[in-house]
């Protein structure tokens, strides 16, 4: 079984990829991981012999959220997690669906900073992406401009997403389940470091919720 079908993710692509790229790069916020994450992350899996897995907004401090983003994005209460944090979960989650440690590698990945990108991710990889608003097209076209070679493995609206960090942050402040809505490495990550009450106390309602 494949480690899309093992987390319950709706396979993107069901033709196999005959030829794969030497490197690929994927990147987000990942606050925290979730299926739609993985859904994404397997994607690119699928289509290099090695993914670089880039976590933007890695220092809240130094992010200048553009208008087109949204300051939603830069606020505190929808950044909970730290970098080490968030690489912890993407680490423990792809080798928990199958994929070798020597497959992939987690980097910052300054989008807020363009100019500073080839830093950190190689120009001469494939740059993967999805797009189900204007911020990820506003994303392609600085990726694009860079010279980077970008391909998009999708593209849909908000009611196509399997669920989002918004809604799952949203359902651990209000003490709703929300465990079907991460991988199991992320549920344990998170339940075993107390992460839930960090949300609970730093989202919008969360102060004073019950454990």
């Amino acid at each position: 079984m494949s480690a899309s079908l093992k987390l319950g993710i709706r396979p993107d692509c069901k033709e196999e990829i005959a030829l794969k790229d030497p490197l690929g790069v994927i990147h987000g916020r990942f606050q925290g991981l979730h299926l739609g994450h993985m859904e994404y992350l397997l994607a690119g899996v699928a289509r290099c012999d090695h993914l670089l897995v880039g976590i933007t907004n890695y220092d809240p401090v130094l992010a200048q959220p553009t208008e087109l983003e949204g300051l939603h994005r830069a606020k505190a209460d929808a950044n909970p997690f730290t970098f080490y944090e968030r690489m912890v979960m993407i680490r423990d989650s792809l080798t928990e669906a199958g994929l070798d440690r020597s497959a992939f590698d987690i980097v910052p990945f300054p989008v807020e900073f363009p100019e500073h990108i080839r830093n950190f991710a190689p120009p001469e990889a494939v740059y993967y992406m999805t797009i189900y608003d204007q911020w990820g097209e506003h994303k392609r076209q600085v990726l694009t401009e860079l010279g980077l070679r970008v391909e998009v493995m999708w593209t849909r609206d908000d009611s196509q997403r399997l669920t989002s960090g918004t809604e799952v942050r949203r359902l651990i402040t209000q003490g709703e389940p929300w465990e079907h809505l991460v991988p199991p490495a992320v549920r344990r990550y998170v339940t075993q470091n107390g992460l839930t009450a960090r949300l609970r106390a730093a989202l919008p309602g969360g102060e004073g919720a019950s454990l």
